[in-house]
């Protein structure tokens, strides 16, 4: 019988790849230049930053996220910051909001502390925040950006500015981030005063109406590292995209000139990642996510090491200027890009959205050519196309049933402190309930394949066999997947660009490896790109092997994916799961196909004359 696959078309629609990426490598453009500062070496006073970390870290050792000693802390900041004065003489006005979110100890009634100035302007207002909370007892790691935040209070008490300035002392920051997002809720409602300037200063000359409220935020994350300090500004969001170039290259360009270090910048496989799994620890995620641009200044990247020794305050002066620095380079120029990053940036050019998303696309519309070419041969033999296509569709149930358990024990509160981002390591103890969740979502899953095993003899055949199908449906609805994916995602999709190649070689009856290892190779190997990911981010937040299961568990049962992503993933786990017991077919094993099965052999002994090899009526005759 005919191949299904048509390798000819499958080459063909290859041509055209060769003048996309010769348009996406004519669309790469410059980075965007940094904003300017002109800003005093000795204007952020480090000694006096690192006296009150020593201060704050002894009076409050203990500062679990919603505990005692967290209230009062942020009591301590509101009432330091009052102490420099109202707005009308260049202090601050000062209020406190209370909202409840998931911390590492569950759920908790947070604080955060917003004193805010107006500017001369109604240009939109630039945002300072840092989290007080921590994991560990007496860590002064997480104190160091609560501390450089006094001094930016006390500095900027000394001069004037155009743009109105927001400090925000948040809490939840040792994991789930709660507190940003908390307050990123503040400024969507309007509930925060001063946040959009002064109504009585002009805006100016040349100077464009402020697309948000907020221009631009930065966080101060752990501003510590053991050895060497090698600052690192994180841009990533918790959502699709990540802060503008501009943004990013204005703080890394502050610090660079005040701590006179080199200030580390997201490589390439980190970029593809995160705008592919967007995932980060930092605060700026959930900021990023809801439309306020934000970026982290880091020393330690995104999973740092707690620690309690001494930190010098020459330590603090180099970032602590750099934000300085980058508050006045922001208060000076225009507007910040508040549009989300959605390119790559490669050396000294950028790669934009659009142009990766035609490569994508490029990439996919072989397979999906051939696939519903494939589709069409298969409905002309009056295959049931439908009974394949559910042959690996009712594989992704098993997967999607687990998934939702989980969502409902997170929901029930069954999973413990469940915050919403993936955690420091260590910062969450995994006990009794994180056994008891995953093993629960384990029999689920085991569950659901006992029950598929028991339905797929009905919608297949008696014999458990794949339907003659199979492949093709396989095809059909991975690339469909793929589509769905590349449409609100383009990045995702490169996840499944090998399988929906490489897999055609399983779905192929014709082209299907005879070996059975060999055929399961080609489906592990379409698996590469989402094996990466996971191994990039448990080294990259040093989760572990079973802080990255939890992690994933965690992640699901706050809603942290979508439910439609959820689902997409699901089914491409479906795909996976069909496509494996395609390869075990290969050489007629328990799932062999019918048409592997019904095979008529003839031979000698078999041999019945001309007609039964198939002879011409003329050659009967004779």
């Amino acid at each position: 019988m005919p191949a299904l696959l048509n390798a000819r078309l499958y080459r063909a629609a290859w041509l055209p790849v060769a003048a996309v990426f010769a348009v996406a490598a004519l669309s790469l453009t410059d980075r965007t230049s940094p904003l300017a500062t002109s800003l005093a070496p000795n204007a952020f006073e480090g000694s006096w930053a690192a006296q009150q970390l020593q201060t704050l870290n002894r009076e409050f050792p203990s500062r679990l996220p919603g505990g005692p000693a967290d209230d009062a802390l942020a009591r301590r900041v509101a009432r330091t910051i009052e102490a420099l004065g109202p707005p009308s003489s260049g202090g601050f006005h000062v209020r406190t909001y209370t909202a409840r979110g998931q911390t590492i100890v569950g759920e908790r009634s947070l604080e955060t502390v917003v004193a805010s100035r107006p500017g001369t302007t109604s240009g939109a207002a630039i945002v300072v925040i840092a989290h007080r909370d921590s994991a560990w007892t007496g860590s002064q790691a997480d104190l160091t950006g609560t501390a450089v935040l006094l001094e930016l209070a006390r500095a900027l008490s000394t001069r004037a500015t155009n743009r109105t300035v927001a400090l925000v002392s948040t809490s939840g920051g040792s994991g789930g981030d709660a507190g940003a997002s908390a307050f990123a809720r503040l400024v969507d409602s309007g509930s925060v005063p001063w946040l959009v300037g002064s109504e009585t200063g002009p805006t100016r000359v040349g100077e464009t109406a402020p697309s948000g409220p907020v221009d631009a935020a930065i966080v101060l994350g752990n501003l510590a590292a053991p050895g060497a300090l090698s600052p690192e500004v994180v841009p990533y969001s918790s959502g699709v995209g990540s802060a503008s170039t501009q943004l990013a290259e204005t703080v890394a360009n502050a610090i660079a000139q005040q701590a006179g270090v080199h200030v580390r910048s997201p490589d390439l496989i980190g970029q593809i990642v995160h705008l592919a799994a967007p995932l980060t620890t930092g605060e700026q995620g959930p900021l990023n996510a809801a439309g306020v641009p934000a970026v982290t200044i880091q020393a330690a990247g995104e999973g740092p090491e707690p620690t309690r020794s001494a930190i010098s305050g020459a330590q603090l002066e180099g970032i602590g200027g750099g934000a300085l620095s980058t508050v006045e380079a922001l208060d000076n120029g225009p507007d910040i890009a508040g549009e989300s990053q959605t390119g790559l940036l490669l050396a000294q050019k950028v790669i934009p959205g659009w142009a990766i998303r035609l490569v994508v696309a490029a990439l996919l519309v072989p397979a999906v050519v051939v696939g519903v070419d494939a589709a069409a041969r298969s409905r002309r033999r009056r295959e049931r196309l439908l009974r394949g296509i559910s042959f690996p569709l009712t594989c992704a149930l098993p997967f999607l049933a687990a998934a939702l358990v989980v969502l409902l024990l997170g929901a029930l509160g069954i999973v413990g402190p469940a915050p919403q981002s993936p955690t420091p390591p260590g910062a969450i103890h995994i006990g009794v309930a994180a056994f008891a969740t995953t093993t629960i979502a384990l029999a689920v899953l085991a569950l659901g394949w006992l029950l598929w095993a028991r339905y797929v003899g009905v919608i297949a055949a008696p014999q458990r066999r794949v339907p003659p199908a199979a492949g093709v449906g396989l095809l059909l609805l991975l690339d469909a997947t793929a589509a769905i994916t590349w449409v609100f995602n383009p990045l995702a999709a490169v996840l499944l660009v090998p399988a929906v190649h490489l897999w055609m070689l399983v779905a192929e009856p014709e082209l299907r490896p005879r070996w059975r290892l060999a055929a399961l190779a080609v489906v592990v190997l379409g698996l590469c790109a989402p094996a990466l990911v996971v191994v990039y981010y448990a080294h990259e937040l040093a989760l572990g092997a079973v802080g990255s299961v939890w992690t994933g568990v965690l992640l699901f049962a706050t809603g942290h994916f979508g439910f439609g992503t959820v689902t997409l993933w699901c089914i491409a786990l479906g795909c996976t799961s069909a496509a494996a017991m395609l390869a075990l077919s290969a050489s007629g094993g328990p799932f062999a196909s019918e048409e592997q099965l019904n095979v008529s052999i003839r031979g000698p002994l078999s041999y019945a004359g001309p007609g039964s090899l198939g002879g011409t009526e003329s050659a009967l005759r004779r």
